[in-house]
């Protein structure tokens, strides 16, 4: 079952192209969806998909970094990518009347872009800068080490961004190998959402993507959880920590009752975590769990970020909310995170961009995609049964834990495991 008016060709070389038709809207949204991610590297060349990321906007055989940009800009559109452990996105958002332009620059930029020398040794300055970026901003970098700690000396356990060492290593013949080697037509998916016409959008790519890469398809080693303890001592106003389990990847039975879970436990204002760490005893600022659904595994975890003094005590009440979760989850609760998820899937609904990026994914997760009718009977088909096993099923789990700030006050790594196990 598929959403209504949502068409898809696949192409003699693999070559996938959908639409997702939105006839109240002026625009289009579209982008190439690549399957191939942070977890698909060889670790000399962490951070490679990254890199070719940004350098894709620096140049190509007719178009200089600049023209890209104004190109676009100039019809008042706007054009970015992104990259996470499974996949990269290359996307732009357009008037309507503007799709074949858009179309045609990411077919220019995935094949025919230069990686010119001096550009890249511009750029490779710019990401060792994010580096650095990160790395000053505890609450983001805390998430690198839970994912290293989670899944050490593995590629999932890699840092997106790569690390200062392989990030200045990497060089033009690198990143035309593992563009050559991973980006070939079977691992990609075209998608646009909006005002668009499916027959013409595919006439269009049939023309512009003629040189796509016919390399090896991308593989990945098997995620493999381990659970670890990470902390980080830091001369900072506040400790932040990630405290997590093994969870599930989204192919998994049981990914909708992680998404329940979640949202109930620590998903928003109303979630256990918030009231009773937050609003009940003034512990945190912020507090919340969420799940990293992988296509193999996944990790479901809490963030806090709080004072030294009160960071002895999250640890336990974060612990203590879990144990309970099985025997005192009410339907009122349960009934609550499904309306959230509910709201947000609808809500998702009237942004092109979200549906173009919800279709691709959708394609090279599940290799079809899913109507918003189905999603929403897998979400009420979750039960407090369901939920209770899934609960119990983390907290049978080795716990993972990163903590950067001052951590001397933190309970001990055996302290934080017995927590869970008592």
């Amino acid at each position: 079952m598929s959403e209504s008016g949502v068409r898809i060709t696949k192409l003699e070389n693999g070559f996938t192209i959908a639409s997702d038709p939105m006839t109240s809207v002026e625009t289009v949204s579209l982008g190439v969806w690549s399957a191939v991610g942070t977890r698909h590297e060889p670790a000399e060349l962490n951070g490679v998909s990254h890199m070719l990321e940004h350098m894709a906007f620096k140049g190509t055989e007719r178009r200089s970094a600049k023209d890209i940009a104004v190109e676009v800009e100039s019809v008042g559109g706007s054009i970015n990518a992104y990259t996470t452990r499974e996949r990269t996105a290359y996307y732009a958002k357009l008037l309507a009347d503007d799709l074949p332009l858009g179309l045609d620059i990411l077919a220019d930029i995935l094949q025919h872009s230069t990686f010119d020398p001096g550009e890249l040794e511009r750029e490779r300055t710019v990401i060792l800068q994010e580096i650095g970026q990160a790395e000053d901003t505890p609450d983001d970098i805390v998430f690198d080490h839970f994912q290293a700690a989670a899944y050490p000396e593995q590629p999932l356990g890699r840092p997106v961004l790569g690390t200062e060492e392989t990030v200045k290593r990497l060089n033009r013949g690198d990143l035309q190998g593992y563009l050559r080697g991973s980006y070939g037509p079977e691992r990609l998916v075209l998608a646009a959402a909006g005002r668009v016409d499916h027959e013409q959008l595919v006439e269009r790519a049939k023309t512009l993507f003629t040189d796509l890469p016919q390399g090896r398809p991308a593989t990945a080693a098997a995620a493999r959880y381990v659970g670890g303890d990470i902390r980080a001592e830091r001369d900072l106003e506040q400790v932040h920590l990630v405290l997590g389990f093994e969870g599930v990847g989204y192919l998994h039975e049981d990914y909708y009752l992680q998404s329940v879970l979640s949202t109930l436990y620590g998903g928003g204002m109303s979630s256990r975590l918030f009231q009773e760490v937050r609003e009940n005893r003034g512990l945190v600022y912020s507090i919340y769990s969420f799940a990293s659904p992988y296509e193999d595994d996944g990790l479901f975890a809490v963030y806090a970020g709080t004072g030294e003094e009160e960071a002895g005590e999250v640890l336990p009440i974060i612990a203590e909310e879990l144990r309970r979760l099985p025997a005192d989850l009410t339907e009122e609760e349960i009934r609550r995170a499904k309306a959230q998820i509910r709201a947000d899937l609808l809500m998702a609904r009237e942004s092109s961009g979200a549906r173009a990026e919800t279709l691709a994914q959708q394609l090279q997760a599940y290799g079809r995609p899913l109507a918003t009718a189905e999603l929403l009977q897998r979400i009420e088909a979750v039960d407090r049964e369901g939920l209770a096993r899934f609960a119990r099923r983390l907290a049978a789990s080795p716990p993972t834990l990163a903590a950067l700030g001052p951590v001397g006050k933190l309970p001990s790594p055996r302290h934080v495991a017995e927590a869970f196990a008592a």
